[in-house]
Parts: C-alpha cells; sequence; structure tokens
C-alpha cells in the first residue's frame, strides 16, 4: 500500500484545456468588438467630415469676357548698333604729334581729331610747289616764242606734260600731308581716347571709337513662318533692362532677303530714335513687332484658362434658378475652349466663350461641374493688357 499512495502521489495533474480556451474567445471578442466600434466611429467621422466640406459653397472670384482690339504681336530679342560706327585708325604710321579731341566728345563730321607730326613734309610741299611754278612760267614763255616762230611745236608739249607732272606731285604730297590729319567721318560720340600725345602710332591703329546714336538700330531675327507676316515700315517696340519702365517705339528698315540655312530664321532691321542717347551699341533688346492687322478677339484672364492635354477648359458661372434663400442660385459649368494668343495678363479666346460671359479666374481647383458657387471679388488677379511688374 505505501507503494501504491507513493505512486499516486506524484502523478502529474491533467491541465483545464476548457479554462485557456474559454479566456482565449472571451479576448478575441473584446477585440472584435473594439474593432468594430472604432470601424463604426471612423466612418461616422467621416461621413460628417465629408458632408461639411460638400455642403459648403466655395468662394470664388470672377471677370467679365470682354471684346478688345487685339493687334498681332511677334516677340524677339535683338542687339542694337549704331546707325554708323567705327574704329578710327590713322591710314599711315607716324608720331602723335596733336591730340584734338576729349573722350566722349560729341563731334561733328571732318572735325579734326588727331595730327601726326609733320616732319619735312611742308619743306618738301614748297620744293614740289616751286618746281610746279617753274614748268608754269617755261610753259608761259615757249607759248609766246611758238607764236613768233621761235620754238617748236614738240618744246611746248614737252613744257605742258612737265607742268601737268610737277602738278600731280604737288597733288601727291598734299594727299600724304593730309593723312597725317585725321578727320571725323561722320557725326556722333566719341569712345575713349586709345593714344597718347608723342606716341609712335602705326599704320592702322584704332585711336578711338566713333558711333552715331540717333537714329539707333535694332538687329533681330523671326522664324522663316512669319515673313509673310513682317514688312518694312511695321512699327516695332522695343524695351531694355538699362531704361525700366520705358518703350522706345521704331519702324522695320530692312529684311534680309535669305534665310540663315543652320537656324532657319530671318534677319530684321528696325530703326529707333534715340535723342537722349539711352540706348547703346551692344545691348540686348526686348523687341515687339505688330504683325499683320488689327481684330476684334474676345478677352479674358490667362488665371481663367486650365490648359490640359486633352484641351483647354474655363469654367463659367451661370444663374441656375433659385435658392432656398430666394437669392440668385450661382453655378460653375465647365466650357472646352479654343484659347489664342496672350498679351500680357490676357489671352484672346477664339471659340468657347462669348462677350459677357463671367468666367471664374480664383478658386477653380475647389469647382467641380455644375457646382453651386459664391462670389468674391475683393482679391482678383490682374487683367492687364501691358503689366509693368515692379521690384519691391
Amino acid at each position: 500500500m505505501n507503494d501504491s499512495a507513493s505512486v499516486t502521489s506524484v502523478r502529474p495533474r491533467r491541465p483545464r484545456t476548457w479554462l485557456r480556451m474559454l479566456v482565449m474567445l472571451v479576448v478575441m471578442g473584446l477585440l472584435a468588438v473594439g474593432l468594430i466600434a472604432f470601424h463604426r466611429f471612423k466612418t461616422r467621422i467621416l461621413t460628417q467630415v465629408v458632408h461639411q466640406i460638400t455642403s459648403q459653397v466655395p468662394t470664388i472670384a470672377t471677370a467679365t469676357a470682354t471684346t478688345q482690339p487685339w493687334q498681332p504681336q511677334l516677340h524677339a530679342t535683338g542687339t542694337l548698333r549704331a546707325s554708323s560706327g567705327t574704329d578710327i585708325a590713322a591710314e599711315i604710321a607716324g608720331i602723335v604729334d596733336e591730340i584734338h579731341f576729349d573722350s566722349g566728345q560729341d563731334v561733328a563730321a571732318g572735325a579734326l581729331l588727331l595730327r601726326l607730326r609733320p616732319n619735312d613734309d611742308d619743306a618738301r610741299l614748297a620744293q614740289l610747289q616751286a618746281a610746279a611754278d617753274l614748268a608754269g612760267v617755261t610753259l608761259h614763255r615757249d607759248v609766246r616764242q611758238l607764236a613768233a616762230q621761235g620754238v617748236a611745236q614738240s618744246v611746248v608739249d614737252t613744257d605742258a606734260a612737265n607742268l601737268k607732272a610737277a602738278q600731280a606731285q604737288v597733288g601727291a604730297q598734299q594727299a600724304l600731308m593730309a593723312e597725317k590729319l585725321v578727320r571725323a567721318p561722320f557725326a556722333g560720340r566719341l569712345g575713349v581716347r586709345q593714344v597718347d600725345r608723342g606716341q609712335y602710332l602705326a599704320a592702322g591703329t584704332a585711336i578711338v571709337t566713333l558711333q552715331a546714336l540717333d537714329p539707333i538700330f535694332v538687329d533681330f531675327f523671326l522664324p522663316q513662318q512669319n515673313t509673310d507676316s513682317i514688312a518694312p515700315g511695321q512699327s516695332v517696340v522695343v524695351e531694355s533692362d538699362s531704361a525700366p519702365g520705358r518703350s522706345f517705339p521704331g519702324i522695320v528698315t530692312a529684311i534680309n532677303p535669305k534665310i540663315d540655312s543652320a537656324s532657319r530664321m530671318v534677319q530684321v532691321r528696325a530703326s529707333l530714335h534715340n535723342a537722349d542717347d539711352a540706348l547703346l551699341p551692344g545691348m540686348f533688346v526686348s523687341v515687339t513687332l505688330a504683325a499683320g492687322a488689327q481684330s476684334q478677339r474676345v478677352t479674358i484672364p490667362q488665371t481663367a484658362v486650365a490648359y490640359n492635354p486633352y484641351g483647354s477648359v474655363v469654367f463659367v458661372v451661370e444663374q441656375d434658378g433659385s435658392g432656398t434663400d430666394g437669392k440668385p442660385k450661382l453655378v460653375a459649368r465647365q466650357r472646352f475652349v479654343t484659347a489664342g494668343e496672350t498679351r500680357g495678363d490676357q489671352v484672346a479666346i477664339l471659340k468657347g466663350i462669348a462677350a459677357g460671359d463671367q468666367v471664374v479666374t480664383a478658386g477653380q481647383i475647389k469647382l467641380r461641374n455644375n457646382a453651386q458657387v459664391l462670389i468674391n471679388n475683393s482679391l482678383v488677379p490682374t487683367n492687364d493688357a501691358a503689366p509693368a511688374p515692379a521690384d519691391q
């Protein structure tokens, strides 16, 4: 019996499996109830938010489409060049003897700018002039002798030839001396002087630049497809960052008769008045060319157009009955439009919008087709055909 009791006392107890399963089921049930409650709470909150958002009427800004005179324009960048400009240089070498100009001076055509040292030019001229005078006296005397039959005709002919040769030498010497006087070939403004008195000047060395600034030319290039839209006499407007807020009118004076084979562009030149010398040769400028005849176009602000791959869209505000408060109910409806050229803040509409239509210019991102809207035009985008941005 002792052995049997001992065996019974060390036998392991069987685990209560049913109790563990019950606890696990209770826990799983509580988790499921919690998840369901949380999902219902989230759905209720989202529903309230969506309802609140959809129940609010979006506020937008609008503008009225108008009909305005529209001048087609071409835009390009150009470079200014003087109507006459050159780097003045002496034709022959010599020592600078006299300088008769200051840097930046305005000079008239033919004004003396510089004189090279004459050396023995005056003596050489006097010698040649004396020889020419003697040839003249000899010819005059022989002519009288010929009348008295004292000399032959050949002597008189030789004297006449000698006189012409002597006079030619005098003229050559005078031309040589004139080459030592450097004069302004045309009226204009001088640049910075590049030589000093006493300096040896080689032939062709630049002395100073001379530029005629009024009128001034602007050269620019346009694509070959625009050649039918340009002609001499058309008006242009030039703007430069060196003169902010100013525009310089001009006219087209010449069109290159050939197209550049590398760029397929045509060169155009226009002439501008530049009385106050605000424009200088070499400047980079913006050129606007009036091309074609003026026409009437329906225009709206550029901010009203949403450009998409499938087409351009504009929201138009229309009245759709009355609301619950008795006031007119305004809705925004999408319209596909054909947009044309732009001008400043404006864009021309070729199709889809008529004059008088009220278009949405701000707040389109909040809209859907046929959505009810409220209008608040206290702050509206600019709608200027020629805006002038200011640095702030």
